[in-house]
């Protein structure tokens, strides 16, 4: 049963979030726009951002510290097919204008043509990623 209800949880805690953010200032909670913004300009009116990245850290280290069973996981890749993983990710990021939390979580909601479209690539490209590394 908490195989079921951990992924529940933690995608209403996202939607939740997400909303808030959304009905309260009006703002995406696309986490790579948000930080990408972080840094490269610092701008006094968007210091919402940094409080929503402190946010996430704390509530990360908050699930560290009542939760560490949450983190016990083992990586079966090496560090060198990790490194070339997330560059994927960041240049697949910045291709798609957006990552699945701005694009699959927020724009979906919203009935936005593009986020959807994105998400079905995320998507298709997730599915063709694990066939291939699972037919090696």
């Amino acid at each position: 049963m908490d195989n079921i209800l951990s992924p529940l949880a933690g995608g209403a805690i996202i939607g939740i979030g997400s909303s808030v953010l959304f009905l309260g200032i009006g703002r995406i909670s696309g986490i790579s726009s948000i930080f990408s913004h972080l840094l490269n300009d610092f701008d006094p009116k968007e210091s919402w951002k940094y409080l929503f990245i402190v946010g996430l850290l704390i509530g990360g280290l908050f699930f560290k510290i009542f939760f560490p069973s949450m983190f016990n996981i083992e990586l079966l890749n090496s560090k060198f097919e990790i490194i070339i993983a997330g560059l994927l990710v960041g240049f697949g990021t910045r291709l798609g204008n957006g990552c699945t939390s701005g694009h699959g979580v927020c724009g979906i909601s919203r009935f936005s043509i593009r986020s959807i479209i994105a998400t079905l690539v995320f998507m298709a490209a997730g599915i063709v990623t694990v066939f291939l590394k699972g037919a090696i």
